[in-house]
């Protein structure tokens, strides 16, 4: 099989997650700035298989798409060009931020350590991706 990668997108870093190849498993993978997002998923892409990129979906309470999802929009379409035999696919991230952090808490991170936006952003991703996985079996 092939793994899955996801990526909770963000205007300064990205949280990005995988799969174990028998996308069993959701893990966190790294947290990479903006601008190398390309580069990073370019150079894993190249080194592993995958089948999927998981894209964070973000909508505000009504619903609506905040202003950063052009840009997301954006990146996925270079993603897809880039790698047409890699499925793009979106999934809704509300409230993974404020779940990740939870989770942190239930796991006895230290208030020091929630505070770093890196972690936040790769548990989210990993959220994200596990979410999927179960939408996925049903």
């Amino acid at each position: 099989m092939s793994r899955i990668l996801a990526i909770d997108y963000g205007a300064k870093r990205c949280g990005l997650a995988e799969t174990d190849d028998l996308q069993l498993v959701a893990g966190r993978l790294e947290t990479v700035f903006t601008p190398q997002l390309m580069d990073f998923v370019k150079h894993y892409i190249s080194k592993h298989k995958v089948e999927t990129v998981v894209m964070g979906e973000p909508r505000r309470a009504d619903g609506s798409h905040p202003e950063i999802w052009e840009d997301i929009v954006a990146f996925s379409e270079k993603l897809k060009k880039a790698h047409p035999k890699v499925q793009v696919v979106f999934a809704d991230e509300r409230f993974t931020s404020k779940l990740a952090v939870q989770s942190m808490i239930a796991a006895g991170v230290p208030k020091k350590k929630r505070a770093n936006k890196t972690l936040v952003d790769g548990v989210s991703a990993t959220l994200i991706l596990q979410q999927y996985l179960e939408q996925q079996r049903l």
